[in-house]
């Protein structure tokens, strides 16, 4: 019988339906390189360009859609508002939800003191930017108005200066940047986070930024340090004075720069008085740090500190303990806590729509720029606005001529829309001239009327030559840019609040380790219980008191100072200080060790390795026959890391620990009665900690190694024939050594 012809499977035929998108719910496999370039990077475009960084004119879209709203309210002049009144208009503009408007309410607002220049008039409680806890208000409680100086941000908006774009609904309009008179992107702080970039810009005094604006305009080749002394914050504080680095922000646009907290001693009350912080801290980060520094025993000076923050502003009481030095201590806190900060500068800012990271001097040449565009654009529209006046002017003079022919005119027509036609063919006048002479009121067709407003023709014709000259040179925009930028600093400038610090030599010191150091003997048992007894104690103590079923596994003459190596059967070393362990005497249990460095689950003690100087060698003997031998300078870290993982290799089991300082002699036994002696220059040491180390005793069938230790060169040479010349190798039988586990560093028993 013929095998039946399978026939080719038909296409599911696509339904037409009405709207029907080709490809839609299908499954379509994409690189994943191809699916971020076509859905995330738009995102993160969006991110940079329209929410996380500013513009040249100094603000975010979230601050300009705030403070627009807040102008076009009329909150410029009159009563302050409720802060809910006003962040529920800006919804109008940022549709992001009123507690993120309200959050860049407060920023901006004076009672927060983060800006140098508030924008914001504010009253009730609105936070401080120097306080991590201290919450703001509700919106439903604040009220707020513009600050005076927002009217330089406004100035003639509504004179086409900037362009305007429809907000997210096509309901209203909204500028796109502020025609600010004055550069406020260097006047007042910001900070951006945003998509693989970020931007901190720090703030100017507005007197000396308006200055050195001024000189830069005059003279490109100005030195910006003469006239910009350094940032002002309007927390103050201290700048550490560095003219290289503030020349190279001038010129970068990135660089760090050190701030200290400004303090005073009331001797009275033994007592330091901040008063004053870098602003990249807050009051809280600052008294943890120095609580957790006195609690680590690291600063015994301070007996307490409390945070005194009150209406009249910041204020952290440190109460010292008596006889301490209170300028020693302060330097003491600079190097280790917040008291002394650093300010990374970062002016990553918007132009034309793309991030570029400015120095001060390219960012005030770009500001002259878009200032340069808002005051041509200004001047054009005064043009404009006269020219127009103008033509009506000189419609309205050729009536003069004949008053009693216009109103003839007027008087004779029939119908009311050949009254324009017929002015224009009358008077020789066109059809706007015609419309404002037809609405002009009967009781104006004099000619007193007509001649006081026809004889400012002359003055306007001189003003729109003065406005054409002005568009017509760059000069004269620059003077005109110049003039508003003096007037700006005479209103509004303020003397500096953050001061300099110019020498500060005391930072070079090293710091002390006040640490007493003392001798003691230091014991640890096999389970872990640590102790360290005195000379004096040990010499008084009798028996050491141990765990049921614990031994003593070693004991060592050591100084407080000494470093302590803890190795775990976890193949991690924890490292400490005899110091951080309390003196005990030989009846006490002593320290357990485990809870006492917070050891994992499941870790156990191992073996303890003490050294004041790291260095020698750590041979790692493991239960398959390999010995790995590491200097102990790999232990060593440059931070103060308390734990190390990959201390060793966990690819077989560690059977001993043994420290040499140079070279010596190595026992080790295995588990079928084989013993080998060997020299530990034999091997090479490895610079990994973690290295599986070189095959030493050659093991047959299951065998493998129990014990080893570190000889004496008199016990290796009383047990000569176990003394191997090469490794790897198997060692003798063991069988005529009574009692070969007695034979140790100290040597056999006898």
């Amino acid at each position: 019988m013929a095998r039946k012809k399978k026939q080719p499977e038909k296409e599911t035929a696509v339904p037409k339906i009405s709207g029907y998108i080709k490809g839609a719910g299908q499954i379509v496999e994409e690189r994943i390189p191809v699916t971020l370039e076509k859905n995330y990077m738009p995102y993160a475009v969006s991110v940079n360009v329209s929410r996380s960084f500013p513009e040249i004119d100094g603000f975010k879209p979230s601050h300009r859609k705030l403070l627009y709203t807040m102008y076009k309210m009329g909150l410029l002049q009159g009563a302050r508002i409720k802060s809910a009144n006003a962040v529920g208009r800006t919804m109008q503009l940022n549709p992001h939800g009123d507690a993120s408007i309200y959050e860049t309410m407060v920023r901006l607002a004076r009672g927060n003191e983060t800006l140098l220049h508030p924008y914001v008039d504010s009253k009730g409680n609105f936070g401080k930017a120097y306080s991590r806890d201290m919450a703001y208000a509700a919106s439903r409680y604040t009220e707020v108005k513009l600050e005076p100086i927002c009217a330089e941000l406004f100035k003639d908006i509504d004179k086409n200066t900037v362009d305007f774009v429809p907000n997210y609904d096509n309901t209203m309009e909204e500028p796109t940047l502020f025609p600010a008179t004055f550069p406020s992107i260097l006047v007042n702080a910001n900070v951006g986070i945003g998509v693989a970039m970020a931007s901190q810009v720090c703030s100017f005094n507005l007197a000396e930024v308006c200055e050195t604006t001024i000189a830069l305009m005059r003279d490109p080749n100005h030195n910006a340090l003469e006239t910009l002394k350094g940032p002002d914050f309007a927390g103050g504080a201290y700048m550490i004075y560095d003219e290289s680095e503030l020349d190279n922000i001038y010129k970068t646009g990135r660089g760090s720069l050190r701030f200290r907290a400004k303090y005073s001693y009331d001797k009275s009350a033994n007592c330091i008085d901040v008063t004053q912080i870098p602003p990249t801290t807050t009051i809280e980060v600052i008294i943890e740090k120095i609580a957790a520094l006195v609690k680590a025993g690291k600063i015994k000076e301070i007996s307490y500190i409390r945070d005194e923050t009150d209406l009249k502003g910041l204020h952290i009481a440190i109460d010292l303990k008596r006889g301490t030095d209170p300028e020693k201590l302060m330097q003491k806190l600079f190097r280790m806590t917040p008291l002394q900060d650093t300010y990374a500068c970062n002016f990553n800012i918007l132009v034309d729509g793309y991030p570029k990271v400015m120095g001060v001097y390219e960012i005030i040449r770009e500001w002259v720029k878009f200032r340069m565009g808002c005051v041509k654009r200004r001047t054009q529209y005064d043009l404009d606005k006269k020219k127009d006046k103008l033509h009506l002017l000189q419609g309205l003079e050729k009536i003069l001529l004949d008053i009693d022919k216009a109103v003839k005119i007027v008087r004779n027509t029939e119908n009311e829309a050949d009254v324009v036609p017929n002015l224009m063919v009358g008077f020789g006048i066109d059809k706007i001239q015609a419309e404002y002479v037809a609405e002009i009121k009967l009781r104006h067709l004099n000619r007193e009327y007509i001649l006081n407003r026809t004889k400012d023709i002359q003055d306007l014709l001189d003003e729109i030559s003065d406005l054409e000259d002005i568009l017509g040179s760059d000069r004269r925009v620059k003077n005109v840019i110049i003039s508003e930028l003096k007037d700006v600093a005479a209103k509004y400038g303020q003397e500096r609040r953050t001061q300099f610090i110019y020498s500060v030599e005391e930072d070079a010191e090293e710091e002390v380790d006040d640490t007493p150091d003392y001798q003691c003997r230091i014991f640890i048992t096999k389970s872990g219980y640590f102790k360290k007894i005195t000379p004096q104690s040990l010499r008084m103590s009798g028996a050491h008191k141990l765990k049921e079923g614990d031994e003593m596994l070693s004991e060592f003459d050591s100084t407080n100072k000494t470093e302590l190596l803890f190795f775990t059967d976890k193949a991690t070393v924890y490292k400490s200080r005899a110091s951080q362990f309390e003196d005990t005497k030989a009846s006490a249990l002593g320290d357990y060790v485990p809870a006492k460095l917070g050891f994992d689950d499941g870790e156990s003690f191992f073996a303890l390795v003490p050294t004041t100087d790291y260095k020698g060698y750590l041979l790692f003997v493991f239960e398959n026959g390999k010995v790995a031998k590491v200097p102990l300078s790999a232990y060593e870290t440059k931070t103060n890391r308390k734990k190390l993982t990959n201390a060793y290799s966990d690819k077989s089991k560690l059977v001993a620990l043994v420290y040499v300082e140079e070279n010596g002699y190595l026992l080790m036994r295995s588990t079928n009665g084989r013993m080998m002696i060997f020299d530990t220059a034999l091997m090479l040491p490895k610079s990994s900690r973690s290295t599986i180390g070189v095959a030493a005793m050659t093991l047959k069938a299951k065998a493998t190694v129990e014990k080893a230790y570190a000889v004496d060169s008199a016990t290796a040479e009383k047990y000569s024939k176990f003394v191997v010349k090469s490794i790897p190798a198997a060692g003798p039988f063991a069988k005529d050594i009574e009692d070969p586990d007695q034979i140790s560093m100290f040597g056999d028993s006898e």
